[in-house]
């Protein structure tokens, strides 16, 4: 689970509908047999795998290739249409029922607006459904259609972490893809429904407490998330292994490449265009002197670990 966040943070990353009832507020306090918290313990272990596949580290640091990320944009409306199909059939079931919240949680429809701007009109007849997300979306149908209350696992592991990591997502992606303040290509991490994420989580884990569940059954929904983050994993390693072949340069914040700190310092574009007017010092250079002390190393290394375990979050 990721680390709790100061209010000021939490206030300015996380939105939400509306605050939860009287009994919802009561029932903060949970037990070791809650839902809530049979899912949390008994996915520990699934999460600190996904905290450190090269993935989620490597859109930590920003290392996050355009055509790369909008197919882990496709890999997730597929994934979502399957999930949010098999809610809306199922919505009267009594362990679906009191977690269905399409108009604040579902993404599909948010998701089909960032495929059309990364891939125009005709993005219906250009995405194609990887194998890693296809077996994903075939066991969210067959679970629907067999075993509905194990859908509680998928819709908490993603939904969860979308309220959790997704804002800080969203700024990552903006930032190392350019991409435009108004939130064309990232309306997936948006939640205009949701006026405060941290009540909304908490309403939501409540409700799922109060499903009328033996213990077997919860047993199921624990070992069917621990299968959903495995399922995730397999499409980030997948990802990983596409991403291998793409070649995308870094861009500077002016669309030119970054320098690397390597090789002859004319090459560096900042360089090359101050050199005219007269001014030194590159940022690359300053920055890199500064990154290299030991205490700032040990600072951020602090801080990525912390941001790992949120965004590993998020992606499941």
């Amino acid at each position: 689970m990721a680390p709790d966040k100061p209010d000021g943070e939490q206030q300015e990353e996380r939105s939400l509908i509306g605050a939860p009832t009287r009994e919802e507020e009561e029932e903060k306090e949970v037990r070791p047999t809650d839902l809530s918290e049979l899912l949390k313990e008994g996915t520990k272990e699934s999460h600190d795998k996904a905290e450190n596949t090269t993935f989620v580290k490597d859109f930590l640091k920003g290392r996050i290739k355009r055509e790369l990320f909008k197919l882990a944009t496709t890999a997730l409306f597929y994934t979502y249409t399957a999930l949010e199909e098999e809610l809306d059939q199922n919505k009267e079931h009594p362990a679906i029922a009191p977690l269905y919240f399409p108009q604040e949680l579902h993404r599909a429809e948010a998701l089909k607006m960032d495929l059309l701007y990364f891939y125009g009109e005709d993005w219906e007849e250009v995405i194609q459904c990887s194998e890693a997300t296809k077996a994903y979306v075939e066991r969210i149908h067959h679970l629907g259609t067999h075993q509905p209350e194990l859908l509680v696992a998928h819709a908490y592991t993603r939904y969860m972490g979308d309220l959790s990591g997704g804002q800080i997502l969203k700024k990552v992606a903006q930032r190392a893809l350019h991409l435009p303040s108004e939130g064309q290509g990232v309306q997936f991490y948006m939640f205009d429904n949701v006026t405060n994420a941290q009540q909304f989580k908490q309403l939501y884990r409540a409700r799922m407490n109060t499903l009328d569940l033996d213990s077997e059954t919860k047993g199921g929904i624990v070992e069917e998330a621990n299968r959903a983050f495995r399922f995730n994993m397999e499409v980030f390693d997948e990802l990983d292994k596409i991403g291998a072949t793409i070649s995308d340069e870094p861009q500077g914040a002016a669309g030119l490449p970054v320098h690397d700190g390597k090789g002859d310092l004319r090459k560096c574009p900042y360089y090359a265009a101050k050199e005219a007017t007269g001014a030194s010092g590159c940022p690359f250079h300053s920055a890199l002197a500064i990154a290299s002390r030991p205490e700032v190393k040990a600072i951020l290394a602090a801080f990525a670990a912390a941001v790992a375990a949120i965004i590993a979050w998020y992606w499941m």
